[in-house]
């Protein structure tokens, strides 16, 4: 009897972790960007290898900590790199100084905020964090 009810809470327990990491990731942008914005271009824009949108305005990236799980789901669903290859590739940029990361903030209320008041933002938040003050160009 045992044996099944420790099967049965692994079993459960398995089932929320693996239901967590299924969790969408919206992009969003400032509500007042009109640019025209692709899949492929994402990669390219979070990766700092975009500086401007396609109406030339001057892109400014905002990130999760990094190791949270909707910026684990974002760059392995967007970026397709774990957290430790994004990390390197920031890093091999600033040390050669061809670039530096994305500021970080601490949560999507930070992430929201940030987008909403800021031209030329874009970052990331979990589908459940969105709001009205900013503008989804993708879901993922």
């Amino acid at each position: 009897m045992n044996i099944i009810k420790s099967k049965f809470l692994l079993s459960i327990l398995a089932l929320l972790f693996s239901t967590s990491s299924l969790a969408g990731v919206s992009v969003i942008v400032n509500s007042a960007n009109g640019a025209a914005i692709d899949e492929g271009d994402l990669s390219r824009i979070f990766l700092g290898k975009v500086k401007k949108f396609s109406t030339g305005d001057k892109i400014t990236i905002v990130n999760l900590k990094y190791k949270q799980a909707t910026r684990n789901e974002f760059e392995k669903k967007v970026l397709n790199k774990s957290a430790s290859q994004v990390k390197a590739y920031w890093s091999k940029l600033m040390f050669s100084g061809k670039g530096k990361p994305p500021k970080e903030l601490a949560s999507d209320k930070d992430i929201l905020a940030f987008v909403a008041k800021t031209p030329g933002a874009i970052g990331y938040v979990a589908d459940g964090s969105v709001d009205d003050s900013v503008k989804v160009i993708k879901s993922f």
